[in-house]
């Protein structure tokens, strides 16, 4: 099984939409970021998630055409705003696609695209199926899934576990309840906005603190602002079995 992130990126991505810096000018792969997402895989399973703007290219470009179900982190546009492409998997599979969130995300999700649920008999609309994240680990097919209740300043979000690997986006706040749930991390993929301190995402210095207060072996940081710095540059000041991810990393889990 394995963890792919297809995005790595901040709302913004990078480069931003009219930056002149060093980053959103780099031409080394590692520092163009899509929109923060990820699939999980199995042999027989897949599972996306969040499903940003980037959605169809990140779909194209890993190659993917088949999803079992979405996990939707929380309900800010870039984590929900290519949900009409599902369609497209839709037709493919003949079926409507499982959507996990929480009751707020689906509230914001029935607004967001009301033309999905005002006429649900039109033909080309995308068709997904509401299921909410239980309280505590569930299975997608032969994927086991640990839900991880956290904060995103004072908005609720919901991360997830899979054997060994975490996959911790927009959070800058964990439960002492959910620490717990986090022990014996082979991998740990988690946000780290930028070096600077910010309201709602966890910094830099913050990720890798709490990678070293939970031991983990290796830990990834995601969900990167260009203001974090030129990849190359960053990764030479981190310290062993710490890393910017990028999009495109693979990651084995073991269960």
């Amino acid at each position: 099984m394995t963890l792919k992130i297809l995005g790595s990126g901040t709302s913004q991505g990078v480069p931003v939409i009219g930056c002149k810096c060093a980053v959103c000018t780099s031409v080394d792969a590692k520092d163009q970021r899509l929109r923060s997402s990820a699939i999980l895989q199995s042999a027989a399973t897949t599972v996306l998630i969040d499903s940003g703007p980037d959605m169809r290219y990140q779909l194209l470009r890993a190659g993917i055409d088949d999803i079992d179900a979405v996990l939707i982190t929380h309900q800010h546009q870039d984590h929900t705003a290519g949900l009409d492409d599902l369609r497209a998997i839709n037709f493919i599979q003949k079926h409507s696609i499982p959507i996990y969130c929480s009751e707020a995300v689906e509230a914001r999700i029935r607004e967001q695209y009301s033309y999905i649920f005002q006429n649900s008999d039109y033909p080309g609309i995308p068709r997904i199926n509401f299921k909410r994240i239980p309280s505590d680990s569930f299975l997608i097919g032969d994927i086991r899934v640990q839900p991880l209740f956290l904060w995103h300043a004072d908005l609720p979000v919901v991360c997830f576990r899979v054997g060994d690997c975490a996959y911790i986006t927009d959070a800058n706040n964990i439960p002492n309840s959910e620490l717990k749930k986090l022990q014996g991390l082979q991998n740990l993929v988690i946000n780290a906005l930028r070096k600077e301190k910010h309201h709602s995402h966890f910094s830099l210095e913050e990720a890798l603190t709490l990678a070293d207060d939970l031991g983990v072996t290796n830990c990834y940081f995601t969900h990167i602002s260009h203001q974090m710095g030129m990849h190359a540059t960053v990764q030479e000041e981190l310290k062993q079995n710490r890393f910017l991810a990028w999009d495109g990393l693979e990651l084995p889990i073991n269960i």
